[in-house]
């Protein structure tokens, strides 16, 4: 079996190695969702990632609620983007732009407007906000005849991505955001063709990645699903059945690699007693089939590899603190410990000041 350090074609890309940078939201843009300068260090630091996938990027006002979250839909987004995309590249790495519509998962202070999902729910709990946190709101339901727009959205910010530089882009449909709140059925009560049946309710995740396919070329497009159990309230009754159409789905349109988060009933960001479905996704995805959620060790990730249930392997919050976590994996070195309090704040610390290996011995 392939170990850890092998390294592996995800479609156009030549990665180096199976240990990939799973995208972490971590709040340093602008109010305006532009990319700021300390962003280019965080990213560069990581380079040495087999494939990094950037923090889930807003391909619209509409579906970016999260505040200092980076958009893709305008042209300073766009030229703010670049240096980040070329800085990774000068220090000999890969990144695509993960595309993000959060659904019902905003709150109209940020977007300016009624959120939306596939029908008129609410997420229990409370978003984040310029303001602090603000209970969510009932969501109306996408009409029919916005469906295109939607899709042009995720055109734009492809077209985006690719003039920003990335190598490729992930389609966000994992975690309870939009595409997730189209594909489960606790979120979904349409009756029209985007609801009832499996095969109604993948249909907005077919058509959003025939058309980023459709930009990109199928080998420069993955998707993230997290087939699992409950994520922010979205949960399915028939997961097994549902999440295999939606990879082979997914498959048949030859995407790059398909990525799964997968928390167990331990997990350090969300659990749950759900089995992995990555097994039964795998007889059904012919493609690079990716792991995520909890992995921290060389042992733990080679054991999924040795499994045959997974070409590699994302690794998010150990990233976070170690942003030279290959060589850290590779040597057994000790992994330093992320700072939960400042994942989402807007300067430097717990951002680009964890050192490296070389700095953290001199």
């Amino acid at each position: 079996m392939p170990s850890l350090f092998d390294p592996i074609t995800l479609g156009a890309i030549d990665a180096p190695n199976r240990i990939i940078m799973a995208p972490l939201t971590r709040g340093r843009a602008d109010r305006d969702a532009v990319p700021t300068d300390i962003m280019v260090d965080y990213y560069t630091q990581r380079a040495s990632a087999g494939l990094i996938i950037s923090e889930a990027t807003g391909i619209s006002r509409e579906g970016l609620g999260w505040p200092f979250a980076p958009g893709l839909w305008t042209d300073a987004q766009v030229a703010a983007w670049k240096p980040v995309t070329d800085a990774v590249h000068a220090a000999g790495g890969r990144i695509v732009a993960q595309l993000w519509h959060m659904g019902r998962q905003v709150h109209s202070s940020v977007i300016g407007m009624q959120p939306v999902s596939s029908s008129a729910t609410a997420t229990e709990g409370q978003a984040h906000t310029f303001e602090g946190k603000q209970d969510f709101e009932v969501a109306r339901p996408l009409e029919l005849n916005e469906i295109p727009r939607l899709l042009n959205d995720y055109e734009l910010a492809t077209k985006n991505a690719l003039a920003a530089g990335f190598d490729g882009v992930q389609i966000h449909a994992a975690n309870g955001y939009l595409i997730d709140q189209f594909l489960r059925d606790n979120a979904n009560s349409r009756t029209d063709e985007y609801g009832g049946s499996i095969e109604n309710r993948v249909r907005l995740l077919r058509e959003v990645a025939e058309r980023v396919i459709a930009v990109a070329g199928a080998d420069r497009v993955s998707v993230r699903l997290s087939p699992n159990g409950d994520s922010q309230g979205v949960d399915d009754s028939n997961p097994k059945e549902l999440f295999t159409a939606a990879a082979k789905a997914l498959s048949d349109l030859g995407i790059a690699f398909l990525e799964l988060r997968e928390p167990g009933p331990d997990g350090t960001f969300g659990k749950t007693d759900v089995p992995k479905l990555s097994p039964e996704i795998r007889k059904v995805f012919n493609g690079v089939l990716i792991v995520n959620s909890d992995y921290t060790s060389v042992e733990e990730a080679q054991a999924e590899l040795d499994s045959g249930n997974a070409d590699a392997i994302t690794f998010g919050r150990t990233f976070i603190a170690n942003p030279d976590l290959p060589e850290r994996l590779r040597t057994g070195a000790p992994l330093a410990k992320d700072d939960a309090k400042t994942w989402y704040s807007q300067g430097p610390e717990g951002y680009i000041d964890y050192p490296a290996l070389e700095t953290a011995n001199a």
